[in-house]
């Protein structure tokens, strides 16, 4: 990269959406509340999420931060997809937004590795085991979400499947990290208790 590349800076602020719309990567405008930019929002809330996970992860130094900066990563990856429509992006915008299904592997290898670690699920669980584990939670939520708006994109041809398969695979990631979490910080699993009233 030249010096003046490294040095060049962007405005933060461009005026451009001050009326109500903004652009996909292959530069169509959208209103803001477009689905594509519905799904773009929880994806990239998702990744907050992550990051406030990762954070408590460090400071419980559970293992887990180095995979939570991967899945970050990939979480730009996967926004690239949601930006990119299949149906109106050349041929080059869409390979430089393609997602891999190596990267749903590699979830689920990380899932195995901790699973065997973990005692068996016997019951449901209620949301504890510290706060690595609790933020985890909630990053789990917040996936499930981001999947939701994208299922409707996946179904009309705008998004690869695979975003949604990573999507689902990821929140069942996080599940798994925040039990592994818990386990971690030498906390026991609260399990959920039915009522006794009748």
């Amino acid at each position: 990269m030249s010096a003046d590349a490294s040095t060049r800076r962007f405005k933060i602020y461009t005026k451009t959406g001050d009326a109500g719309t903004s652009s996909l990567y292959n530069c169509e405008r959208r209103d803001k509340d477009d689905a594509a930019f519905d799904a773009l929002g929880d994806v990239d809330e998702c990744n907050v999420a992550c990051g406030i996970a990762r954070e408590f992860c460090v400071d419980e130094n559970n293992g887990l931060e180095a995979q939570l900066a991967e899945i970050q990563s990939r979480l730009l990856d996967v926004g690239s997809a949601v930006a990119t429509p299949l149906c109106g992006s050349s041929d080059a915008m869409k390979a430089r937004a393609a997602f891999s299904e190596t990267h749903v592997e590699t979830l689920e290898g990380w899932i195995d590795g901790m699973d065997a670690e973990l005692p068996a699920l016997s019951s449901f669980l209620l949301v504890s085991g510290g706060k690595a584990s609790v933020f985890l939670h909630q990053a789990r939520v917040v996936c499930r979400r981001a999947e939701r708006r994208c299922v409707p994109l996946v179904r009309s041809g705008a998004v690869p499947d695979v975003v949604r398969v990573y999507l689902n695979r990821l929140s069942d990631y996080m599940f798994t990290a925040a039990r592994f979490a818990a386990m971690k910080a030498g906390r026991e699993e609260e399990a959920y208790k039915k009522s006794t009233a009748n």
